[in-house]
């Protein structure tokens, strides 16, 4: 068996039915062990991104804490994630994206209160947390030690696949097809604008992030929003079929789905795996970036970043997925390989029935940018969890620059293996990180109640409350 082969293996595995029913389990237990609070503070959370609260420890606002948050689940799941479960799993698969993701707004809260609860002041003053502190300091003794340095481990590993390297290929190879870019040159790019952001450390990496995020999702939703409008009249028929796929035994799509067949069980495996490859809900990737907010109360930074899975899965993936289902290009084959159209390809398909040959364009120059902005994150999340392995300055600036020039690598060289093995490093994240939140949910419900009663209560009366 050849290395691939063995990877494909592994990788099925992890991400296998026990996994995927691992995710959604923790979420919906989690979701009634808070008393579905997540979901009745969800406005609430949101009007609370940009509010400004007094200084408090911390490296950055709850703002930035969240846009460097998102730049890194914000990415080529959007585009071709969606695009990918839609052919795999039917139309159906978006519907199933968007429950997993319901029930992820708990899990992305309780792993975000933890990794501030139990965050640490590193040597040179900067917050580090994360699953691996609140492993080493709310479970404690030697299992949360192992669960810590095991997590740490798989998500350095995983910062170099999924968060450098696969991104850079998606933008190596998105330019070279719009543009004719040869990828020598994407790679020269990316290794200079990334260590021009990342030498820099956190709090240039959350300016960039928190000016690029926002930028590239409102530009993104409007073409999205105009590609519906213009071809609503196929928006209820598209939202028909997404339902019934998502709840029929075996069904074909028809129409302007194609011929595409899937039953409920599949369009359930690809559009929570999918879905949780977009927003990361469970993985513990974004609590390390919540762990460096300015922030009152624990609770407060939680349901800030929760959101997070709100805007990625619920706003911008569901309109990717109307948009390729009103489009009428679901099903489309390939004419020279005889394959259904996926990924990318089918997203540029659906936009051109609108914007004809711009829309290459505009989605290549979207999935730049929302691949770059995801090694910016996941740099991010590598460097602290090295930093737990490591705790020396030197090794830390090493990171950082040999993270940067990696892109090059990425950019110019075929990455299957790569691909795999990131996904395997991912899912081997979440184990630690879901049993760490099923171990520790009495103490994510102590501060949920508690910050409930004290302020949330309070601040909606209108009184102005800081639990200093």
């Amino acid at each position: 068996m050849d290395l691939s082969q063995l990877l494909n293996d592994v990788n099925d595995f992890v991400w296998g039915p026990i996994m995927l029913a691992l995710l959604v389990g923790t979420g919906i237990f989690l979701t009634i062990r808070l008393k579905f609070l997540p979901w009745i503070n969800l406005i609430y959370a949101v009007k609370m991104i940009t509010q400004k609260k007094a200084q408090h420890e911390g490296d950055l606002s709850p703002f930035q804490s969240l846009m460097t948050a998102l730049s890194a689940t914000v990415g080529t799941g959007n585009i071709v994630g969606v695009a990918t479960a839609m052919v795999l799993g039917g139309p159906g698969a978006i519907i199933w994206m968007w429950i997993s993701a319901a029930f992820g707004l708990s899990t992305k809260y309780g792993e975000s209160v933890l990794a501030v609860k139990y965050r640490e002041t590193n040597s040179v003053g900067e917050m580090a947390g994360g699953p691996m502190y609140a492993m080493k300091n709310g479970i404690g003794g030697t299992l949360g030690k192992v669960m810590a340095a095991a997590f740490a481990f798989f998500a350095v590993c995983a910062s170099f696949g999924i968060g450098n390297m696969t991104q850079a290929n998606s933008i190596s190879a998105a330019f070279e097809s719009s543009f004719g870019w040869p990828d020598w040159i994407t790679g020269i790019i990316l290794v200079i604008f990334s260590l021009a952001v990342l030498m820099r450390g956190v709090h240039s990496i959350g300016k960039v992030s928190s000016f690029i995020v926002p930028s590239m999702a409102f530009f993104y939703l409007l073409f999205t929003v105009i590609i519906i409008i213009v071809n609503f009249e196929n928006v209820p028929g598209g939202l028909v079929i997404m339902f019934k796929m998502a709840f029929s035994t075996e069904a074909v799509a028809g129409g302007i789905g194609g011929s595409i067949v899937a039953s409920m069980l599949t369009a359930m495996r690809w559009g929570v795996a999918r879905g949780v490859f977009s927003n990361e809900a469970g993985l513990g990737s974004a609590p390390i970036a919540a762990a460096a907010a300015r922030t009152d109360h624990a609770s407060r930074q939680g349901y800030v970043n929760m959101t997070g899975t709100f805007f990625d899965t619920m706003i911008i993936c569901m309109l990717t997925g109307l948009v390729i289902a009103s489009s009428g290009m679901l099903g489309a084959v390939d004419p020279e390989s005889g394959k259904l159209v996926s990924g990318a390809q089918l997203t540029i398909l659906a936009f051109s029935t609108v914007y004809g040959e711009g829309a290459k364009y505009i989605v290549s120059v979207a999935l730049a940018l929302f691949a770059y902005s995801t090694i910016l994150g996941w740099e991010y999340y590598g460097e602290k969890s090295l930093e737990y392995l490591i705790s020396n300055r030197k090794v830390i600036y090493t990171y950082r620059a040999l993270f940067s020039c990696i892109t090059f690598i990425g950019a110019t060289q075929t990455l299957d293996i790569v691909w795999n093995f990131s996904d395997t490093m991912n899912g081997l994240m979440a184990i630690p990180n879901l049993i760490c939140l099923l171990i520790l949910n009495g103490k994510i419900a102590e501060e949920c109640f508690h910050y409930q009663k004290e302020i949330v209560e309070k601040e909606k009366r209108g009184i102005v409350v800081d639990s200093d």
